[in-house]
């Protein structure tokens, strides 16, 4: 029997996870790791005890902010990064797997917490039409490893 990487098992989990959004625009998940332990996951949506968008805003999804975002939602990466901080996990060094690539807010964040790598499943500039990554660029311009995940996602049964 053949053992899966780390990086089928991470993005099979992060994949997964999406699936627990609450969104109903995008499910996004992640998955931040230390020396192949998982640290803390996270997937995109209002903070909890506020709302859940698909039940309160099942149509239309939250309301807008003032550059047409999300005025509730907190991404995956920032919800896996927050919930390990929150509980004192050092992710200085950590690898941050997430299903959609990080868009620049969350690029600083990351690159701010001391994350060394990120791996990512689909292109934020593809889903929203836009002409670059701007997360990756920030991202690579200042020396964190970006890696598109490339693997075999076996264990998944419906991407969103």
């Amino acid at each position: 029997m053949m053992k899966p990487e780390f990086d089928d098992i991470y993005m099979e989990l992060a994949v997964n996870l999406a699936k627990r959004s609450h969104c109903v625009r995008r499910h996004v998940g992640a998955v931040l790791t230390k020396d192949t332990r998982i640290i803390s996951i996270g997937y995109n949506g209002p903070p909890a005890g506020t709302h859940n968008c698909d039940i309160d805003f099942k149509e239309e999804g939250c309301p807008k902010d003032s550059k047409g975002s999300c005025s509730l939602a907190l991404h995956a990466e920032q919800n896996a990064i927050l919930y390990a901080v929150k509980n004192k996990m050092g992710v200085d060094g950590s690898t941050l797997y997430v299903t959609l690539s990080p868009c620049i807010a969350c690029a600083r964040v990351i690159y701010t917490m001391g994350i060394k790598e990120v791996i990512y499943l689909k292109s934020y500039a593809e889903y929203k039409g836009l002409a670059s990554d701007e997360g990756l660029d920030f991202l690579q311009e200042f020396g964190v490893t970006i890696k598109k995940y490339n693997g075999e996602l076996s264990n998944v049964t419906h991407m969103i």
